[in-house]
């Protein structure tokens, strides 16, 4: 930017520019004709997207562009139910289930780390045919330090039949003396 001129008259603080600090009219052109470029490259690109997205819709059974000729899979087919293969669904979907199984797992650890092993009559000496037990309440307060999602996590690792305790839900405080069981 160039000094500004010293003065007695008007232009006392203003500033003075020369033709060197000017841009050149062939400049202008250039900008001019990339604007023009990358608009009409918008253009395209939204009405691919469009085109695209018209024609995703006519497989989507829930659109109203859905067409009766539309392969849905019905129920008792293996795809029924489920997301598409290679959508971001089934992606979310699967980074979801690997989390959840990793959760499990460092569920069944802390239960080993903490519980007290029992043989199958009962007995706390330690053989082969031993499980270990471990009540709500003393899980509960080692597990939440780790995660706030014990209950959900114990109802995953009895579904997967890792662990076993009584009941279908378990409440902090009602079910402090519930025994969970893990089974392997």
């Amino acid at each position: 930017m160039p000094e500004p001129v010293m003065g007695t008259n008007s232009q006392s603080n203003a500033t003075v520019d020369t033709e060197d600090d000017a841009p050149a009219p062939a400049q202008f052109g250039d900008d001019t004709a990339v604007g023009i470029v990358s608009v009409k490259g918008l253009k395209e690109n939204w009405q691919k997207w469009s085109d695209q997205h018209q024609e995703y819709q006519k497989h989507n059974p829930f659109s109203h562009d859905a067409r009766p000729s539309a392969a849905v899979p019905q129920r008792g087919q293996d795809d029924y139910g489920r997301p598409l293969q290679g959508s971001m669904t089934e992606q979310r979907g699967k980074d979801a289930h690997s989390r959840i199984s990793t959760e499990v797992q460092e569920l069944c650890e802390v239960i080993r780390n903490i519980g007290e092993p029992r043989n199958s009559d009962g007995e706390g000496s330690s053989c082969d045919g031993k499980s270990v037990r471990v009540e709500f309440g003393k899980l509960f307060e080692h597990y939440v330090n780790i995660s706030n999602k014990l209950v959900g996590i114990l109802l995953r690792a009895r579904k997967q039949r890792l662990v076993g305790f009584e009941g279908e839900m378990l409440w902090q405080g009602k079910d402090d003396h519930v025994v969970i069981t893990l089974l392997q």
